[in-house]
C-alpha cells in the first residue's frame, strides 16, 4: 500500500466479543435476538479450513488474524517463507497470512484501515480489462486469474469487483493547489515484485512469485521487505532516472471537472461494473466471497447492502455462516466482508424486503424490525430468515471527528474534536484552529472542506458555515456506512485558488491569425471572452492553445470540441498542465516521450502504459491524440531536455519537423533525440545504435540507454514539390497542386522503391488488424516484389536530374535513390563501402547527400542481401529534379504519386542533434538505492 502510518490512527481489530457493557444484543440483526453457540462465521480463505481464534492474534494496523488449520501449501505474506506444519494465522478481511512469528511485525495495513492512513489521496486511473500474469490482487491478496484492472499510472492489480474497497493511494504526479509538498517521499506499493528482487536494506531476496509480499517505490524502484522499508529514509530521489523524470512539484494541475484519464490524456476505458458482471451483484473471488450454501450444510448464504447506494445499484457481497450463528458472528461477518472498521456496537443489520427491487428506493429499516432466533426464522412468522440485508448505523448522539491540516508545515496529522447535534462547520473550525496554532487568526479565513476518497475519483465540497456535522455524517452512514472511512475534513484556507486551465485545441484551419482564430472558436461553440483568451497560436500547424479561467466553461469547451469538425476537419482537444520550469533541479534535463502506438507491431500501446509508470505521465504523450506539438508546447520553457520517439522512422521524421517548426518557440531549440524503432524498416535506428525493432525489452533498459546514449548531429534536408500538371484534353485547363515542403531525414525514393512502398502502404490501410508483426511486415514486402519483378518503367527517360545545377546523364534505372544515412531498406548498404575517388566517404552529417540508381526489383533484393551495392551517380548538397510524367515518390518511407513537374532538394538549415545509443551496455546501479536498474522485468508486465 502507499499508505504511511499516521499518528493516532485507531486499528480495527473487529471479530472479537462486544464491548464491556454494551448491550450483547445492540449490534446485531435487531433487539431481542438470542445468541446461541456456533462454528463461527464460516468465512474462511478457500482451501485452509477456518479454525478457533487464536487469544491475541491481532496484530498488525488493523488486522484481525485468526488461527486457521492449512490443507496445501501456504506462504508467508511477511516474509515470503514457507509456512510449515498445519496452522497458520488469516486475517479475515483482506487474507493476510502470516507465520505466528511474523505477527508482530506486520507492517502492511488491512485494506479496512488502509483508506485512513493515506497520505494524500490520488484517485487511480483504470485501464481496459485484461491478463496479467502472476500478478496479485492489492486488496484481496489473490491471484489475478480472469481479466482484471490495472492502473495506467501505477503498479495497482485489482479485481474488478475489488475496486470499491481499493485506497485513492495512486501517485501524486502534479501539484493541486491544495498540498503542495516540498520534499518528494517514497511512493510504495506492496507486492507483485520479480521473484529475484533484492531488498535493498538487508539484500536478501524480497520479492515473491506465490504472494503478495515485499514493497517497492514506484519513483525510485528501491524493493525492500516491508520491514525493512521503515529505516530507509523517506525522501525519494527518483533513483537511477532522476535526470529523466518530471518532479511533481514542477508540475501544476488545478483540480477541475477533469477526470484523471482526462487530465493524463489517457483513452478512457468503459468502466465495468463493480458489483459484478450480472444485474445482482454477486461477486466471484476474494475474501469471504461464497458460492451459495446448500441446505444440507447448515450453514446459509446471506446478501448484504453496505447503505442505500448499493441497494439502488443492487452491489452486494455474499456471507456463509451457520444456521445456528449467533446474531453477532452474522453482523461481525457482514462488516468484514465490507471492510468496515466500525464499532459492531454502533451498528445493526435491518432486512431488505423481499418486494422491493434493487433499484427502488427504499427508506430503511427500523431497529428491531426483525431478528434471528434459535430456529433460524422471525418469531411469530413461519417465513424464513430473509436473504438480503442492509447494515445500518444506531443514532448517535456525539462523535468524534479527525480534522486534517490543509496546509503542509504542521506538526500533526489531525487533531480530534467532539461533535454533537450542534456542532456546525463553523464551531469545529473555532474549536480547531487554536489546536493547530491558528488562534490569532479568524475563522474566516479558513473553511471545513469535506473530501470524498473514491479510489477512483477524489471529490472536495466546501461545507456551508452552519453545515451540522452530526448529520452530515448520519447522511454519509445512510448510502454507505464504509463511505465514512474514506471521507476526510480538512481545514483550509478559505482564499479560492484562482481557476486556470490550459487547453490545447488541434485540426483547426492553417494560416489564420489570432483574432480569425477567437473568431471561429467562437462561432464553433460560443466561447466566453471574459473567460476564454488565446494565449498561443501555431498557425502553421492549424492549433492554438485557450487561457480558460472558469474550470466548468473549460469542461464544456473540452466536451464539445474534443469530437467537432470544422470546415471539414475534426478536432483535438487536451488539457495541459503547467510546467513551473524555474523548480527544476540544476541538474535536471527531463525526457519528453512520444509514442505511435499504430507503428510497426502495434507495441506502442503496451509501451504508453510502461513509460507513464516509470516516468512523469505528464511527460508521455500519444501520438496519435494531437501529434508532437502539445508535447512540445508544455516542454517549451524548459531550459534543457530529451526526447524520445517511438515509433518508425516516418514517426521520427513528423517529430523532427514538428521540432524544426516550433524551434524559435523553445527554451531549448536544439534538443537530442532518442529513437524506440517501432517500425519495419528502422534504418535510422539502426544507425544510431538503437537495433531493427523493440522486441519487448524491459521499457526500463530503454530508458537508461537513452540516459547514457550520446549525442551526434545529422543533417535534415527540404524537398519543394513544384508540380506542373499538363493540360487536359478535354477541357483544356490546367490542374496545377500548389507547391508544397516536406522535410527528409534518411532517404528519399523515385521509381520503384517508391512503389513498392506505395503499394505496402495501401495494404496496410485496408486491413491494419494484419500487420501487427514485423515479420509478416516484410513478408508483404517481398510479395510486393515479386508481383513486380517483369515490369519495366525505364525511369531514366522519365525523369531529369542536376546536382549543383549540373545536368547528369543517368544509366538505365529503374529507381533513384538519394541517402542521407548509410542504411537503406531495413539495413542494407546502397552505397557500398568500397573506395571510390569521386567521391568523400558518406557521413550523415557532412551536408551532402548521395545519389544511388538500381536497375530493378532483383538488383533491390541483391542490395538486401548484401550481393552488390547500388549504383553510384553523384554526391552533392543541391538537387533539381524533373518528372516528367506522374511517379511514385517517397520519403522516410511515406509513399505518394508526385504529378509531374519539378523536386528541389537543398539543406534544410541547423542540423539536428541526435542520441546514438552508447557501445557499452548500461551501468548497474551497484551499492547505490537504484534497485530499479538491477531488477529484470516481472513476467507478464508490459515492462
Amino acid at each position: 500500500m502507499a499508505a504511511a502510518a499516521e499518528p493516532g490512527a485507531r486499528a480495527w481489530l473487529g471479530g472479537g466479543s462486544p464491548r464491556p457493557g454494551s448491550p450483547a444484543c445492540s449490534p446485531v440483526l435487531g433487539a431481542g435476538g438470542r445468541a446461541r453457540p456456533g462454528p463461527g462465521p464460516g468465512l474462511g480463505p478457500g482451501p485452509e479450513r477456518a479454525g478457533a481464534r487464536a487469544p491475541g492474534s491481532v496484530a498488525g494496523p488493523g488486522h484481525s488474524f485468526r488461527k486457521v488449520t492449512l490443507t496445501k501449501p501456504t506462504f508467508c505474506h511477511l516474509c515470503s517463507d514457507f509456512i510449515w506444519g498445519l496452522a497458520g494465522f488469516l486475517c479475515d478481511v483482506c487474507n493476510f497470512m502470516s507465520h505466528e512469528k511474523c505477527l508482530k511485525l506486520v507492517r502492511i495495513p488491512c485494506t479496512s484501515v488502509a483508506p485512513s492512513l493515506v497520505r494524500v489521496p490520488v484517485a487511480h486511473c483504470f485501464g481496459p480489462r485484461g491478463l496479467h500474469k502472476r500478478k496479485f490482487c492489492a486488496v484481496c491478496r489473490k491471484v489475478l486469474e480472469a481479466p482484471a484492472l490495472h492502473c495506467e499510472v501505477c503498479e495497482l492489480h485489482l479485481h474488478p469487483d475489488c475496486v470499491p474497497f481499493a485506497c485513492s493511494d495512486c501517485r501524486q504526479c502534479h501539484q493541486d493547489g491544495h498540498q503542495d509538498h516540498d520534499t518528494h517521499h517514497h511512493h510504495w506499493r506492496e507486492g507483485n515484485l520479480p521473484s529475484g528482487a533484492r531488498c535493498e536494506v538487508c539484500r536478501k531476496t524480497c520479492g515473491s512469485s506465490d504472494v503478495l509480499a515485499g514493497v517497492r517505490c514506484e519513483w525510485c524502484g528501491v524493493q525492500a521487505h516491508s520491514v525493512c522499508s521503515a529505516v530507509l529514509a523517506p525522501e525519494c530521489g527518483f533513483g537511477r532516472l532522476r535526470s529523466l523524470v518530471l518532479p511533481p512539484a514542477c508540475v501544476r494541475l488545478l483540480p477541475g471537472g477533469f477526470s484523471k484519464t482526462q487530465s493524463f490524456r489517457i483513452a478512457e476505458a468503459v468502466e465495468p461494473g463493480e458489483g459484478g458482471d450480472g444485474t445482482e451483484g454477486s461477486a466471484a473471488v476474494g475474501p469471504g466471497r461464497e458460492t451459495p450454501a446448500t441446505p444440507e450444510s447448515g450453514k446459509q448464504t446471506l446478501k448484504i447492502f453496505d447503505g442505500d447506494d448499493a441497494v439502488r445499484r443492487s452491489q452486494f457481497r455474499l456471507i456463509t455462516v451457520s444456521r445456528l450463528a449467533s446474531a453477532e458472528e452474522v453482523l461481525e461477518a457482514a462488516l468484514r466482508i465490507h471492510h468496515i472498521p466500525e464499532d459492531p456496537g454502533h451498528l445493526e443489520l435491518c432486512p431488505l424486503p423481499p418486494s422491493l427491487k434493487a433499484c427502488d428506493t427504499w427508506a430503511g429499516g427500523k431497529a428491531g424490525s426483525a431478528v434471528i432466533s434459535e430456529e433460524g426464522r422471525s418469531p411469530g412468522s413461519g417465513e424464513a430468515t430473509p436473504e438480503a440485508w442492509v447494515i445500518r448505523a444506531l443514532p448517535r448522539a456525539q462523535e468524534v471527528l479527525k480534522i486534517y491540516p490543509g496546509w503542509l508545515k504542521v506538526g500533526v496529522a489531525y487533531v480530534s474534536v467532539r461533535v454533537t447535534p450542534k456542532s456546525t462547520a463553523r464551531s469545529v473550525m473555532l474549536e480547531v484552529l487554536p489546536l493547530l496554532g491558528r488562534q490569532a487568526e479568524g475563522p474566516e479565513s479558513y473553511q471545513l472542506v469535506e473530501v470524498a476518497m473514491g479510489c477512483r475519483q477524489v471529490q472536495r465540497t466546501a461545507l456551508m458555515d452552519e453545515q451540522p456535522l452530526l448529520d452530515r455524517l448520519q447522511d454519509i452512514r445512510q448510502m454507505s456506512v464504509r463511505q465514512v472511512s474514506q471521507t476526510r475534513f480538512y481545514v483550509a484556507e478559505s482564499r479560492d485558488v484562482a481557476p486556470h486551465v490550459s487547453l490545447f485545441v488541434g485540426g483547426l484551419p492553417p494560416g489564420l491569425s489570432p483574432e480569425e482564430y477567437s473568431s471561429l472558436l467562437h462561432e464553433a461553440v460560443a466561447t466566453k471572452a471574459t473567460v476564454v483568451s488565446v494565449s498561443h497560436v501555431y498557425s502553421s500547424q492549424g492549433a492554438v492553445v485557450l487561457d480558460v479561467t472558469c474550470f466548468s466553461e473549460a469542461e464544456r469547451l473540452y466536451v464539445l470540441l474534443k469530437d467537432m469538425a470544422v470546415r471539414g476537419r475534426l478536432l483535438t482537444a487536451l488539457v495541459l498542465p503547467d510546467l513551473l520550469h524555474t523548480k527544476l533541479p540544476p541538474d535536471s534535463c527531463p525526457l519528453l516521450v512520444f509514442v505511435n502506438p499504430k507503428s510497426g507491431g502495434l507495441k506502442g500501446r503496451d509501451l504508453l502504459c510502461s513509460f507513464r509508470k516509470l516516468l512523469n505521465p505528464h511527460q508521455v504523450f500519444d501520438l496519435t491524440n494531437g501529434g508532437p506539438l502539445p508535447g512540445l508546447h508544455l516542454f517549451s520553457q524548459v531550459p534543457c531536455f530529451r526526447v524520445l520517439v517511438c515509433g518508425g522512422d516516418g514517426t521520427v521524421g513528423w517529430v523532427l519537423g514538428a521540432l524544426e517548426e516550433t524551434r524559435y518557440r523553445l527554451a531549448c531549440p536544439e534538443p537530442s533525440v532518442a529513437i524506440l524503432p517501432l517500425g519495419t524498416g528502422n534504418d535510422l535506428g539502426r544507425v544510431l545504435r538503437w537495433g531493427a525493432g523493440y522486441s519487448g525489452e524491459d521499457p526500463l533498459s530503454v530508458l537508461l540507454s537513452v540516459d547514457e546514449a550520446d549525442a551526434v548531429l545529422m543533417d535534415r534536408w527540404t524537398i519543394l514539390l513544384d508540380a506542373h500538371d499538363t493540360a487536359s484534353a478535354e477541357n483544356g485547363t490546367a490542374d496545377a497542386e500548389p507547391p508544397k515542403i516536406v522535410q527528409m531525414s534518411n532517404y528519399c525514393g523515385i521509381g520503384i522503391d517508391a512503389e513498392l512502398s506505395l503499394d505496402f502502404h495501401q495494404a496496410r490501410e485496408e486491413e491494419p488488424g494484419k500487420f501487427t508483426s514485423r515479420l509478416h511486415n516484410k513478408g508483404v514486402y517481398v510479395r510486393v516484389g515479386l508481383q513486380k519483378i517483369s515490369h519495366s518503367r525505364s525511369l531514366h527517360k522519365q525523369i531529369r536530374l542536376q546536382v549543383e545545377r549540373q545536368e547528369v546523364e543517368l544509366p538505365s534505372i529503374e529507381g533513384l535513390i538519394f541517402i542521407n544515412i548509410p542504411s537503406w531498406g531495413s539495413g542494407a548498404d546502397l552505397w557500398g563501402s568500397d573506395s571510390d575517388a569521386r567521391f568523400e566517404k558518406p557521413r550523415m552529417d557532412d551536408g551532402l547527400l548521395e545519389v544511388v540508381g538500381v536497375t530493378g526489383v532483383v538488383h533491390m533484393g541483391q542490395v538486401q542481401g548484401g550481393l552488390r551495392s547500388g549504383i553510384r551517380i553523384a554526391q552533392g548538397s543541391y538537387f533539381r529534379v524533373t518528372l516528367l510524367k506522374a511517379t511514385p515518390v517517397q520519403v522516410d518511407g511515406e509513399p505518394w504519386v508526385q504529378a509531374p513537374g519539378h523536386m528541389i532538394i537543398s539543406a534544410a538549415g541547423p542540423k539536428v542533434h541526435m542520441l546514438r545509443k552508447a557501445k557499452q551496455k548500461p551501468r548497474r546501479a551497484g551499492t547505490t538505492r537504484d534497485a530499479r536498474a538491477d531488477a529484470p522485468a516481472p513476467e507478464g508486465d508490459a515492462r
